[in-house]
């Protein structure tokens, strides 16, 4: 089941980038260039970039961009206690109209650490 928590997400974000991108509109092109770009390594390593944009993403309670670089951060080599404690400073900036993406990040997690076994 959490194979397919990770998969799902993931064929659904490729299949509509995928449809995005191929409408060639520059805008859209280089917002997604400048995303891509921004968390390529630099002075901060990308595990920390990604554990960053964990942060963001959850205080601005976007679930798929959550989804997104909590598997980014996992790819990075961020382990569960540096992403819990990332998501305790997320739930913290946030208030606690962030804990209902805190549950679902925690469950999506989970689904990560289940595909790597």
């Amino acid at each position: 089941m959490a194979k397919n928590k990770v998969e799902e997400f993931n064929a659904y974000r490729t299949k509509m980038n995928d449809k995005l991108l191929a409408e060639n509109n520059k805008l859209i092109k280089r917002i997604f260039n400048l995303d891509t770009n921004a968390y390529m390594e630099g002075a901060l390593d990308v595990k920390t970039k990604e554990l960053l944009g964990l942060v963001a993403s959850a205080v601005l309670r976007c679930d798929d961009c959550v989804k997104y670089h909590l598997e980014s951060s996992q790819k990075a080599g961020a382990n569960k206690e540096e992403v819990m404690e990332t998501l305790g400073i997320a739930t913290l900036v946030g208030g606690t109209i962030v804990v209902p993406h805190l549950r679902r990040a925690y469950e999506f997690w989970e689904a990560l650490e289940e595909n790597e076994a």
